[in-house]
């Protein structure tokens, strides 16, 4: 028995010797009169024992039934080893048709001798930054690298974009690595599925910000350096860009990710996927969906801040990498060891030392502009990524200028087809 049921006892003894009154001694108890009255009835019938409750050393009416139990621990150790204690309790419903609660499959594991999947430490003191008031007001977005498919298989990038007032997963894709291809893929996407958002929050990855310190003379007399292939996409869709100063200061993204380890990785793994066009299809088909459902909030305002693409708006060409490229005596521009012919047009019949815009496309055409008119196009080749190289003008000595340079070490050296528009 413990101090209580022993207080008790020593009462009631009182009360036979007639040293307090049994009122006193409920008061004491702190029961009142009658429950005192049932406390002595039960010891003068069964004695000490009258004191112990009756379904002590009896189990539970609720307890799970040792058949489940032994289920949801196989489960648990075979097929389901890399999933989280909520995760786990989602899938045991979904999956193996078993209502459970999620404390009663942490205490199943825990008493079996399976620890957490990820062990917590204490957190670091940062101001909380409220969320944006309607969706599509500010985006963030990053790239994680990670061994995304396992030990055994090397890693790889999951790019993905946010909205930061409801939390939904605006669209995310696997890369071999973080670079300006993955960052024009998720503005697209994004843009041709909710709209043009406000703003994006972002780090100062080398795709997203210029990181050196190289200015040419026309980026010195214009007091900034020309953007990177990403942010010259942003700024001529009039996007914000705003450059965070410390992971926590984008922790909704950061924790997006931590979120797409554990679980996505686990989803991942169950289903056999190893690859990454079939984790992109899985991604596109079932989980983006699945994740909106789950954790997604209602913004605080139901009016959406996406803008709508204007009709005029070629997002093909703004959201692409483009090369600054002057046209030879030939009427074609070179370009990483590519040629790209240009026939003559209704407008010019020669295009020879004409300065244009060479446009790679996401899907790996090309696109040749003379002041915003298309006049060539060419087939797909890899996408690269750009480089900032510098190029020595022979007029003036000594000057150079910086310009993105598109490198192809394994182009066909053969003139390229083009088609007259």
């Amino acid at each position: 028995m413990g101090q209580r049921q022993l207080q008790r006892w020593h009462l009631m003894k009182l009360v036979e010797a007639g040293k307090t009154t049994l009122k006193e001694a409920g008061e004491k108890m702190g029961v009142c009169y009658r429950q005192a009255k049932r406390i002595k009835r039960a010891i003068g019938e069964k004695g000490m024992k009258g004191l112990v409750h009756g379904n002590r050393g009896r189990p539970s009416t609720r307890r799970l039934e040792q058949t489940i139990r032994e289920k949801v621990l196989a489960l648990s150790k075979e097929r389901y080893w890399d999933f989280n204690d909520t995760h786990f309790t989602e899938k045991l419903l979904e999956k193996e048709g078993i209502l459970i609660s999620r404390e009663a499959v942490r205490r199943l594991r825990r008493g079996a001798g399976m620890g957490p999947k990820r062990k917590r430490r204490g957190p670091k003191h940062h101001k909380r930054r409220e969320r944006m008031v309607q969706e599509g007001w500010m985006v963030l977005w990053d790239g994680s690298p990670h061994r995304w498919f396992g030990l055994k298989l090397a890693p790889c990038c999951l790019m993905a974009a946010i909205d930061d007032a409801t939390g939904k997963l605006l669209a995310a894709h696997f890369f071999p690595f973080e670079g300006s291809s993955g960052y024009l893929w998720l503005l697209k996407t994004m843009i041709r599925s909710y709209g043009i958002p406000m703003s994006i929050y972002q780090d100062r990855h080398g795709a997203l910000q210029r990181n050196d310190h190289h200015w040419s003379l026309e980026e010195e007399l214009a007091g900034r350096q020309d953007p990177t292939q990403a942010g010259r996409a942003l700024q001529s869709l009039g996007i914000r860009a705003i450059a965070a100063l410390s992971p926590q200061a984008k922790g909704r993204v950061e924790k997006l990710f931590e979120t797409l380890q554990d679980r996505l990785m686990a989803e991942l793994r169950l289903q056999g996927i190893q690859s990454i066009p079939e984790a992109n299809r899985y991604l596109d088909s079932i989980f983006i969906k699945d994740f909106n459902l789950r954790f997604a909030v209602d913004p605080k305002e139901s009016q959406k801040a996406w803008r709508e693409v204007s009709k005029n708006v070629d997002l093909d060409q703004i959201i692409s990498f483009c090369y600054g490229s002057v046209v030879g005596n030939d009427n074609s521009v070179r370009i990483g060891g590519l040629i790209l012919d240009i026939p003559p047009g209704p407008a010019r019949r020669s295009y020879a030392k004409a300065k244009v815009e060479v446009h790679q496309l996401l899907d790996g055409s090309w696109r040749v502009y003379y002041q915003g008119q298309l006049i060539a196009t060419h087939a797909s080749t890899e996408l690269k990524e750009p480089v900032r190289a510098l190029k020595r003008n022979q007029r003036i000595k000594g000057a150079s200028a910086e310009q993105w340079v598109y490198l192809a070490s394994a182009l066909p050296q053969q003139s390229s087809s083009t088609q007259r528009i």
